[in-house]
């Protein structure tokens, strides 16, 4: 939690520095990704500012061959991409079980649908922030990733990931996608 909530600290100061409101755009690049075996998940995100909760979509992006050593060592292993806009969880409180979680990966040269499924099959974001805090709110400057689907298919590493938050209700979507840059293992 404290290296997301850097995270989302470092990217609003940006904003403002670039006179952007850090409600409504925020996004984090992925880094170049040392070695082959890595994928990504597509995640909500609940993102805690000053004037609320606010949602994003982003890639749980994990190492997969560091995972048989351990889960956190692996994600520390890369970067977190963060899409770009964020919602006022208040405007999707009420429906949040009507919300739709997508991915699609490029494995093979070949573009597939990756993950799909409605958020009721995780916790919800305030389910999700009680567990965590025993309280309904998050510090400001708190970025909290909220769970994924599970993949079709099963977990395989994708040269392109996108990933999207299909809200049927308000006929909106979060989408941001992003290309895997693979360094080579050299020693």
């Amino acid at each position: 939690m404290e290296i997301a909530s850097q995270l989302v600290r470092a990217a609003i100061s940006e904003g403002r520095e670039q006179n952007l409101a850090p409600r409504r755009r925020l996004a984090l690049a992925c880094p170049s990704i040392l070695g082959p075996d890595t994928s990504g998940e597509v995640e909500s995100v609940i993102v805690a500012m000053a004037d609320g909760l606010w949602v994003g979509i982003a890639s749980d992006h994990t190492d997969r061959k560091a995972e048989a050593s351990g889960i956190a060592l692996s994600k520390q292993l890369c970067g977190m991409p963060i899409g770009p806009q964020l919602w006022s969880n208040s405007e999707v409180e009420g429906h949040w079980d009507e919300l739709v979680l997508r991915s699609c990966a490029t494995i093979d040269g070949k573009r597939v649908l990756y993950q799909e499924s409605p958020v009721s099959s995780l916790r919800t974001p305030r389910d999700l922030i009680r567990r965590y805090t025993e309280t309904d709110t998050l510090s400001a400057g708190t970025l909290m990733f909220c769970g994924t689907p599970g993949a079709i298919g099963g977990i395989r590493p994708e040269t392109r990931f996108e990933i999207e938050l299909k809200d049927p209700v308000l006929n909106r979507s979060l989408t941001h996608s992003y290309d895997v840059d693979v360094l080579p293992v050299v020693s």
